[in-house]
């Protein structure tokens, strides 16, 4: 490992001590390393500004950023154990290339700051991402519902048969969900979307670095002002993000709940693309669902993550090197469940109803409620009307169907008034 910034003289650094203090930082920084070299860039051009760097030493340091970060994505640079992370692995090349301008590239700033604003960048793209992922499944759900209004398909309450129902309904209920995702992920960004650099590590610094112009190099909307908070915030921003991920991830787990139910032979309504599917290792006969039940582990991973930062969050103000573990958690999180979400939108657009399936399973018993709604409306009180439905409800489907059922759903949101124009007026006005 190079010379390590803080290593005082005299004092040798012995390896285990610092294998666990960098803990895993050369891995998990390869995902901010890009992020570190631009916000690197802005802050050598806040320090040209208030004299620090030269006019030349910036255009300097300014080139070789970018040839770092191109050589970081052609692999010719690789981000390794002989680093302590991904700050010291940029200082250390610009200190080869450019020797003393190299070096002041850490002037006003502190390791913490650094991955301070390399995180809060990358978290802006991870929202931006599910808010378009959001929107895709959305988009599906929407489209499915309106072409496929009136096919029927049973609806459960406590997972027993209860109603008649409609895919229509069960495909607004998913697109409703995803536009809020797609809402909530725009939230939260906008809450994130302040610059923390140039608060070194939470008191400021003994210059007059040039914040206003970091801000906007680095499209941040506002300027995190206050240095304390910028601590402050580091774990309470990230939470904030793995709620927003979360909120998905529970819409998708209950998703591929349904989706696992829907596709055992006890109820068989619903066909899988093949490619979703996969054999068994000892069972000739049959496919397994493991993309649905992998879709639906995923949520456990982001849960992790989040219950992991907020045990971090047990700290007193100021910086603690506790929130370096704050890292793995959003890495492990964001991955999981954006690679998950990824595959939804593609697996919602090319399942299949299995039809004659879904009709056979609408028994008798699930036209009751219609029976009792209707004489309710005739004057009969409505106790006595679910009871004598009650009663007959091995009967309650004589001279029915479940068109005749759906079409008379007319409350707002149900069957016959999906009300499919204001969800799709909603996803128009998603950003």
């Amino acid at each position: 490992m190079a010379n390590l910034l803080w290593q005082k003289p005299g004092v040798a650094v012995d390896a285990k001590i610092q294998t666990f203090l960098a803990g895993d930082d050369v891995i998990l920084d390869r995902q901010f390393f890009l992020y570190d070299c631009q916000a690197s860039a802005a802050h050598a051009q806040g320090l040209q500004h208030i004299g620090i760097l030269t006019a030349e030493e910036l255009a300097g340091i300014e080139r070789e950023l970018t040839v770092l970060a191109e050589d970081f994505k052609s692999g010719v640079f690789v981000l390794d154990e002989q680093y302590e992370d991904c700050h010291s692995a940029i200082e250390a090349r610009l200190t080869e290339r450019l020797g003393d301008a190299g070096r002041r590239i850490h002037t006003g700033r502190s390791r913490n700051d650094q991955i301070l604003v390399a995180t809060r960048l990358w978290l802006k793209d991870q929202l931006a991402r599910l808010g378009e992922l959001s929107k895709a499944i959305a988009k599906v759900a929407l489209d499915r519902a309106q072409a496929e209004k009136d096919q029927p398909l049973p609806g459960y309450t406590h997972i027993q048969r209860a109603v008649v129902s409609s895919a229509g309904m069960w495909w607004a209920g998913w697109a409703e969900a995803f536009i809020d995702n797609a809402v909530r992920a725009a939230d939260t960004g906008k809450l994130i979307d302040c610059n923390p650099l140039g608060t070194a590590a939470g008191y400021g610094v003994n210059l007059p670095l040039d914040r206003d112009h970091t801000t906007a190099a680095l499209g941040f909307a506002r300027m995190q002002i206050s240095p304390i908070y910028a601590q402050l915030s580091r774990g309470k921003f990230e939470l904030a993000a793995l709620e927003a991920l979360g909120g998905a991830t529970l819409d998708l787990r209950r998703i591929a709940w349904d989706l696992s139910l829907f596709t055992t032979g006890e109820f068989a309504f619903v066909s899988l693309p093949a490619q979703y599917t996969t054999g068994s290792s000892i069972m000739p006969n049959k496919r397994n669902p493991d993309v649905v039940e992998l879709m639906r582990a995923c949520h456990a991973s982001v849960a992790a993550a989040r219950t992991e930062i907020e045990q971090l969050l047990s700290l007193p103000s100021g910086y603690q090197r506790d929130l370096q573990n704050s890292k793995g958690a959003i890495v492990h999180g964001f991955t999981r469940g954006l690679m998950a979400l990824e595959l939804l939108p593609a697996l919602l657009e090319n399942l299949d109803w299995n039809d004659a399936a879904i009709r056979a399973a609408i028994d008798s018993g699930m036209y009751a409620t219609d029976v009792a709604v209707e004489a309710a409306v005739a004057g009969v009180p409505f106790r006595e009307a679910y009871q004598a439905a009650a009663i007959g409800a091995d009967s309650a489907g004589a001279g029915r169907t479940p068109e005749g059922s759906l079409a008379a759903r007319v409350s707002p949101g149900a069957a016959a008034d999906l009300r499919l124009d204001s969800l799709r007026a909603r996803w128009d006005a998603l950003a």
